[in-house]
Protein backbone atom coordinates (compact mmCIF):
# COMPACT_ATOMS: atom_id res chain seq x y z
CA UNK A 1 0.00 0.00 0.00
CA UNK A 2 2.71 2.24 0.92
CA UNK A 3 4.21 1.93 -2.30
CA UNK A 4 1.06 2.89 -4.66
CA UNK A 5 0.65 5.73 -1.94
CA UNK A 6 4.19 6.66 -2.94
CA UNK A 7 3.75 7.61 -6.54
CA UNK A 8 0.46 8.99 -6.14
CA UNK A 9 1.55 11.76 -3.95
CA UNK A 10 3.97 13.13 -5.78
CA UNK A 11 1.53 13.08 -8.98
CA UNK A 12 -0.78 15.28 -6.72
CA UNK A 13 1.64 17.12 -5.05
CA UNK A 14 3.19 18.21 -8.96
CA UNK A 15 0.15 18.78 -10.24
CA UNK A 16 -0.39 21.15 -7.45
CA UNK A 17 2.51 23.14 -7.81
CA UNK A 18 2.53 23.23 -11.38
CA UNK A 19 -1.36 24.96 -10.91
CA UNK A 20 -0.21 27.50 -8.37
CA UNK A 21 3.11 28.84 -9.89
CA UNK A 22 1.30 29.30 -13.35
CA UNK A 23 -0.14 32.36 -12.52
CA UNK A 24 2.67 34.19 -11.47
CA UNK A 25 4.70 32.37 -14.63
CA UNK A 26 2.41 33.79 -17.08
CA UNK A 27 2.64 37.12 -15.34
CA UNK A 28 5.85 37.41 -15.70
CA UNK A 29 5.95 36.24 -19.43
CA UNK A 30 3.74 38.84 -20.45
CA UNK A 31 5.16 41.71 -19.07
CA UNK A 32 8.53 40.93 -20.31
CA UNK A 33 6.88 39.90 -23.71
CA UNK A 34 8.62 36.43 -23.45
CA UNK A 35 7.68 35.52 -27.08
CA UNK A 36 9.08 35.92 -30.68
CA UNK A 37 9.10 38.93 -32.32
CA UNK A 38 8.28 37.71 -35.89
CA UNK A 39 6.07 34.54 -37.24
CA UNK A 40 7.16 31.76 -39.26
CA UNK A 41 10.22 29.29 -39.12
CA UNK A 42 12.85 27.88 -41.64
CA UNK A 43 12.92 24.84 -42.35
CA UNK A 44 16.00 22.46 -42.22
CA UNK A 45 17.05 23.53 -46.05
CA UNK A 46 17.58 26.70 -44.74
CA UNK A 47 14.20 28.34 -46.26
CA UNK A 48 10.65 29.70 -45.28
CA UNK A 49 8.00 26.70 -44.17
CA UNK A 50 5.78 28.77 -46.53
CA UNK A 51 2.53 26.32 -45.80
CA UNK A 52 3.21 26.03 -41.78
CA UNK A 53 3.41 30.41 -41.57
CA UNK A 54 0.54 30.59 -43.12
CA UNK A 55 -1.30 28.67 -40.53
CA UNK A 56 0.23 30.06 -37.62
CA UNK A 57 1.48 33.18 -38.74
CA UNK A 58 -1.05 34.62 -35.98
CA UNK A 59 -0.02 32.40 -33.10
CA UNK A 60 3.34 32.57 -32.70
CA UNK A 61 3.90 35.80 -31.55
CA UNK A 62 1.88 37.32 -28.42
CA UNK A 63 1.93 33.94 -26.94
CA UNK A 64 5.14 33.19 -24.61
CA UNK A 65 7.13 30.62 -24.81
CA UNK A 66 9.23 28.78 -21.57
CA UNK A 67 5.74 27.48 -20.73
CA UNK A 68 7.94 24.02 -20.15
CA UNK A 69 8.86 26.27 -16.91
CA UNK A 70 5.55 24.78 -15.06
CA UNK A 71 6.92 21.01 -16.00
CA UNK A 72 10.29 20.68 -15.08
CA UNK A 73 9.78 23.54 -11.82
CA UNK A 74 7.00 21.54 -10.47
CA UNK A 75 8.47 18.17 -10.68
CA UNK A 76 11.98 19.16 -9.09
CA UNK A 77 10.16 21.34 -6.97
CA UNK A 78 8.23 17.78 -5.51
CA UNK A 79 11.20 15.81 -5.25
CA UNK A 80 13.09 18.48 -3.32
CA UNK A 81 9.84 19.29 -0.77
CA UNK A 82 9.22 15.25 -0.15
CA UNK A 83 13.10 14.89 0.20
CA UNK A 84 13.29 17.99 2.54
CA UNK A 85 10.22 16.47 5.13
CA UNK A 86 11.93 13.32 5.29
CA UNK A 87 15.09 14.64 6.63
CA UNK A 88 13.80 17.46 8.57
CA UNK A 89 10.82 14.71 9.64
CA UNK A 90 12.14 11.61 9.97
CA UNK A 91 9.78 8.90 10.38
CA UNK A 92 9.07 5.81 8.87
CA UNK A 93 6.38 7.40 6.92
CA UNK A 94 8.43 9.90 5.21
CA UNK A 95 11.86 8.15 4.44
CA UNK A 96 9.40 5.69 2.73
CA UNK A 97 7.73 8.01 0.87
CA UNK A 98 11.22 10.00 -0.61
CA UNK A 99 12.17 8.75 -4.18
CA UNK A 100 15.11 10.64 -4.42
CA UNK A 101 17.75 7.84 -4.48
CA UNK A 102 21.12 7.49 -6.07
CA UNK A 103 20.54 3.54 -7.75
CA UNK A 104 17.32 5.51 -9.54
CA UNK A 105 16.48 9.08 -9.68
CA UNK A 106 19.41 10.57 -9.34
CA UNK A 107 20.69 10.63 -13.24
CA UNK A 108 17.10 11.17 -14.09
CA UNK A 109 16.55 14.22 -11.85
CA UNK A 110 20.04 15.49 -13.32
CA UNK A 111 18.98 15.31 -16.94
CA UNK A 112 15.81 16.97 -16.65
CA UNK A 113 17.40 19.88 -14.74
CA UNK A 114 20.08 19.90 -17.25
CA UNK A 115 18.33 19.72 -20.42
CA UNK A 116 15.47 22.98 -18.87
CA UNK A 117 18.42 24.94 -18.34
CA UNK A 118 20.04 24.45 -21.64
CA UNK A 119 16.29 24.79 -22.88
CA UNK A 120 16.15 27.81 -21.33
CA UNK A 121 18.97 29.31 -22.72
CA UNK A 122 17.74 28.62 -26.30
CA UNK A 123 14.33 29.93 -25.68
CA UNK A 124 15.99 33.30 -24.21
CA UNK A 125 18.12 33.86 -27.70
CA UNK A 126 15.17 32.86 -30.01
CA UNK A 127 13.11 35.98 -27.65
CA UNK A 128 15.91 38.69 -27.31
CA UNK A 129 17.88 38.57 -30.19
CA UNK A 130 15.31 36.78 -33.00
CA UNK A 131 17.49 34.51 -34.68
CA UNK A 132 16.24 31.11 -34.04
CA UNK A 133 17.80 30.25 -30.75
CA UNK A 134 20.73 28.06 -30.68
CA UNK A 135 21.44 26.56 -33.67
CA UNK A 136 20.20 22.87 -34.46
CA UNK A 137 23.70 21.60 -34.56
CA UNK A 138 25.07 23.36 -31.41
CA UNK A 139 21.84 21.83 -29.41
CA UNK A 140 22.86 18.26 -30.86
CA UNK A 141 26.04 18.02 -29.78
CA UNK A 142 24.62 19.59 -26.47
CA UNK A 143 22.32 16.48 -26.28
CA UNK A 144 25.09 14.31 -27.65
CA UNK A 145 27.29 15.33 -24.64
CA UNK A 146 24.79 14.76 -22.64
CA UNK A 147 23.73 11.56 -23.34
CA UNK A 148 27.48 10.16 -24.19
CA UNK A 149 28.02 11.41 -20.32
CA UNK A 150 24.91 9.14 -18.98
CA UNK A 151 26.13 6.18 -21.75
CA UNK A 152 29.35 6.74 -19.72
CA UNK A 153 28.07 6.01 -15.87
CA UNK A 154 25.62 3.03 -17.24
CA UNK A 155 28.27 1.27 -18.90
CA UNK A 156 31.56 1.89 -16.70
CA UNK A 157 29.59 2.42 -12.75
CA UNK A 158 26.44 0.46 -13.55
CA UNK A 159 27.89 -2.52 -15.69
CA UNK A 160 24.96 -2.12 -18.18
CA UNK A 161 26.21 -4.47 -21.33
CA UNK A 162 23.22 -5.76 -22.08
CA UNK A 163 19.75 -5.46 -23.95
CA UNK A 164 16.11 -6.81 -23.08
CA UNK A 165 14.70 -8.24 -25.90
CA UNK A 166 10.54 -9.87 -25.03
CA UNK A 167 10.62 -13.48 -25.06
CA UNK A 168 14.55 -13.64 -25.66
CA UNK A 169 15.75 -11.82 -21.97
CA UNK A 170 19.21 -10.26 -22.04
CA UNK A 171 21.62 -10.03 -24.94
CA UNK A 172 24.80 -8.89 -24.38
CA UNK A 173 26.10 -6.17 -26.62
CA UNK A 174 28.74 -4.86 -24.47
CA UNK A 175 30.10 -1.12 -25.15
CA UNK A 176 27.84 -0.89 -27.84
CA UNK A 177 25.42 0.25 -24.96
CA UNK A 178 27.28 3.49 -25.70
CA UNK A 179 26.53 4.54 -28.99
CA UNK A 180 23.13 2.88 -29.11
CA UNK A 181 22.48 5.23 -25.82
CA UNK A 182 23.59 8.60 -28.35
CA UNK A 183 21.62 7.22 -30.92
CA UNK A 184 17.65 6.94 -28.78
CA UNK A 185 18.54 9.49 -26.91
CA UNK A 186 19.17 11.96 -30.31
CA UNK A 187 16.31 10.26 -31.76
CA UNK A 188 13.92 11.06 -28.81
CA UNK A 189 15.00 14.46 -28.82
CA UNK A 190 14.52 15.08 -32.64
CA UNK A 191 10.26 13.86 -31.53
CA UNK A 192 10.74 17.37 -29.99
CA UNK A 193 9.22 19.05 -32.85
CA UNK A 194 5.90 17.65 -32.07
CA UNK A 195 5.51 20.86 -29.69
CA UNK A 196 4.14 22.73 -32.66
CA UNK A 197 0.00 22.84 -31.74
CA UNK A 198 -1.91 23.72 -28.60
CA UNK A 199 -2.06 20.26 -26.08
CA UNK A 200 -0.54 17.95 -28.34
CA UNK A 201 3.00 17.63 -26.77
CA UNK A 202 1.72 17.96 -23.13
CA UNK A 203 -0.60 15.16 -23.99
CA UNK A 204 1.57 12.85 -25.91
CA UNK A 205 4.35 13.58 -23.06
CA UNK A 206 2.28 12.59 -20.17
CA UNK A 207 1.13 9.07 -21.79
CA UNK A 208 4.45 8.43 -22.28
CA UNK A 209 5.85 9.37 -18.34
CA UNK A 210 2.83 7.23 -17.43
CA UNK A 211 3.21 4.43 -18.82
CA UNK A 212 6.91 4.05 -18.21
CA UNK A 213 5.89 4.83 -14.68
CA UNK A 214 4.01 1.56 -14.69
CA UNK A 215 6.66 -0.09 -16.01
CA UNK A 216 8.67 1.00 -13.34
CA UNK A 217 6.33 0.19 -10.76
CA UNK A 218 6.30 -3.73 -11.92
CA UNK A 219 9.61 -3.78 -12.17
CA UNK A 220 9.80 -3.02 -8.28
CA UNK A 221 11.74 0.68 -8.88
CA UNK A 222 9.11 2.41 -7.25
CA UNK A 223 11.44 5.74 -6.83
CA UNK A 224 11.64 5.51 -10.81
CA UNK A 225 7.83 5.49 -10.64
CA UNK A 226 7.36 8.09 -8.25
CA UNK A 227 9.52 10.67 -10.19
CA UNK A 228 7.99 9.49 -13.83
CA UNK A 229 4.39 10.35 -12.11
CA UNK A 230 6.40 13.74 -10.67
CA UNK A 231 7.17 14.74 -14.39
CA UNK A 232 3.46 13.65 -15.52
CA UNK A 233 1.91 15.86 -12.67
CA UNK A 234 3.73 18.88 -13.99
CA UNK A 235 2.80 17.97 -17.49
CA UNK A 236 -0.82 18.07 -16.63
CA UNK A 237 -0.47 21.20 -14.99
CA UNK A 238 1.35 23.21 -18.29
CA UNK A 239 -1.75 21.29 -20.32
CA UNK A 240 -4.07 22.97 -17.84
CA UNK A 241 -3.25 26.11 -19.47
CA UNK A 242 -1.50 25.04 -22.85
CA UNK A 243 -4.93 23.59 -24.43
CA UNK A 244 -6.76 25.79 -26.48
CA UNK A 245 -6.06 28.80 -26.81
CA UNK A 246 -2.79 28.27 -25.61
CA UNK A 247 -1.34 30.58 -22.80
CA UNK A 248 1.98 29.69 -23.24
CA UNK A 249 4.14 27.43 -25.34
CA UNK A 250 6.08 24.45 -24.16
CA UNK A 251 9.14 24.91 -26.27
CA UNK A 252 12.38 24.16 -25.82
CA UNK A 253 12.93 24.13 -22.20
CA UNK A 254 10.10 21.95 -21.98
CA UNK A 255 10.81 19.72 -24.68
CA UNK A 256 14.55 19.37 -24.51
CA UNK A 257 13.93 18.30 -20.76
CA UNK A 258 11.75 16.02 -21.16
CA UNK A 259 13.24 13.69 -24.49
CA UNK A 260 16.82 13.68 -22.45
CA UNK A 261 15.14 12.71 -19.46
CA UNK A 262 12.95 9.98 -21.74
CA UNK A 263 16.05 8.27 -22.94
CA UNK A 264 17.11 7.91 -19.99
CA UNK A 265 14.20 6.31 -17.96
CA UNK A 266 13.67 4.01 -20.98
CA UNK A 267 17.22 2.37 -20.67
CA UNK A 268 16.51 2.47 -16.57
CA UNK A 269 13.77 0.29 -17.08
CA UNK A 270 15.66 -2.39 -19.56
CA UNK A 271 18.39 -4.64 -17.92
CA UNK A 272 18.47 -2.71 -15.29
CA UNK A 273 14.86 -3.43 -13.64
CA UNK A 274 14.91 -6.51 -15.67
CA UNK A 275 13.20 -5.54 -18.41
CA UNK A 276 12.42 -4.64 -21.83
CA UNK A 277 12.17 -0.55 -21.49
CA UNK A 278 13.86 0.18 -24.33
CA UNK A 279 12.56 -1.79 -27.29
CA UNK A 280 9.41 -0.75 -26.48
CA UNK A 281 10.29 2.70 -26.82
CA UNK A 282 8.75 2.95 -30.32
CA UNK A 283 5.75 1.81 -29.23
CA UNK A 284 5.17 3.97 -26.21
CA UNK A 285 6.67 6.93 -27.94
CA UNK A 286 4.82 6.29 -31.54
CA UNK A 287 3.76 9.98 -31.91
CA UNK A 288 7.03 11.22 -31.52
CA UNK A 289 8.05 8.83 -33.71
CA UNK A 290 6.25 9.53 -37.10
CA UNK A 291 6.54 13.04 -35.95
CA UNK A 292 10.50 12.54 -36.79
CA UNK A 293 10.20 10.43 -39.47
CA UNK A 294 7.68 12.64 -41.47
CA UNK A 295 10.21 15.36 -41.19
CA UNK A 296 12.96 13.32 -42.57
CA UNK A 297 10.86 11.84 -45.66
CA UNK A 298 9.68 15.32 -46.37
CA UNK A 299 13.87 16.15 -46.44
CA UNK A 300 14.83 13.89 -48.48
CA UNK A 301 11.49 13.81 -50.53
CA UNK A 302 12.63 17.72 -51.50
CA UNK A 303 16.30 16.92 -51.96
CA UNK A 304 16.02 13.98 -54.40
CA UNK A 305 12.91 14.56 -55.92
CA UNK A 306 12.53 17.81 -55.64
CA UNK A 307 8.87 17.79 -54.71
CA UNK A 308 7.22 17.48 -50.85
CA UNK A 309 5.16 14.36 -49.57
CA UNK A 310 3.35 16.43 -47.00
CA UNK A 311 1.57 20.04 -47.52
CA UNK A 312 3.79 20.68 -44.26
CA UNK A 313 5.78 19.06 -41.77
CA UNK A 314 6.00 17.28 -39.40
CA UNK A 315 2.98 15.56 -40.32
CA UNK A 316 0.50 17.39 -37.62
CA UNK A 317 0.89 20.40 -39.60
CA UNK A 318 0.09 18.24 -42.66
CA UNK A 319 -3.49 17.57 -41.21
CA UNK A 320 -3.87 21.22 -40.50
CA UNK A 321 -3.09 21.71 -44.06
CA UNK A 322 -5.86 19.59 -45.37
CA UNK A 323 -8.26 21.11 -43.24
CA UNK A 324 -8.45 19.53 -40.04
CA UNK A 325 -9.09 21.61 -37.12
CA UNK A 326 -5.90 22.20 -34.23
CA UNK A 327 -7.94 20.79 -31.39
CA UNK A 328 -8.89 17.38 -33.93
CA UNK A 329 -5.31 16.66 -34.62
CA UNK A 330 -4.37 17.26 -30.94
CA UNK A 331 -7.29 15.00 -29.89
CA UNK A 332 -6.57 12.40 -32.09
CA UNK A 333 -3.36 12.35 -31.11
CA UNK A 334 -3.87 11.82 -27.54
CA UNK A 335 -5.73 8.92 -28.31
CA UNK A 336 -3.73 7.54 -30.52
CA UNK A 337 -1.27 8.30 -27.86
CA UNK A 338 -2.64 6.46 -25.10
CA UNK A 339 -3.73 3.38 -26.91
CA UNK A 340 0.26 3.19 -27.94
CA UNK A 341 1.35 3.48 -25.09
CA UNK A 342 -0.84 0.77 -23.21
CA UNK A 343 0.14 -1.86 -26.31
CA UNK A 344 3.39 -0.72 -25.13
CA UNK A 345 3.46 -1.24 -21.66
CA UNK A 346 1.30 -4.92 -22.50
CA UNK A 347 4.04 -5.85 -24.25
CA UNK A 348 6.60 -4.56 -22.05
CA UNK A 349 5.19 -6.74 -18.74
CA UNK A 350 4.38 -9.68 -21.07
CA UNK A 351 7.58 -10.14 -22.89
Amino acid sequence: MIDIVKILIPAVTSFVIGIIITPALTSFLYSNKMWKKKAGKVGLDGKETEVFNNLHKDKEINTPRMGGIVIWFSALLTVFIIWLVSEIFPTDVTIKLDFLSRNQTWIPVGTLLIGALVGLVDDLFEIKKGNGGLSLKKRLVIVTIVSLLVAFWFFFKLDIVTLGLPFLGEVYIGWLIIPLFVIVTLAIYSGGVIDGIDGLAGGVFGSIFLAYAGIAFYQSQIDLAAFCVAVAGGILAFLWFNIPPARFYMTETGSMALTITLGVVAFMTDSLGGGYGVIVLPMIAFPLVITTGSVLIQVFSKRFRGKKVFLSAPIHHHFEAIGWPSYKVTMRYWVISLVCALLGVIIALVG
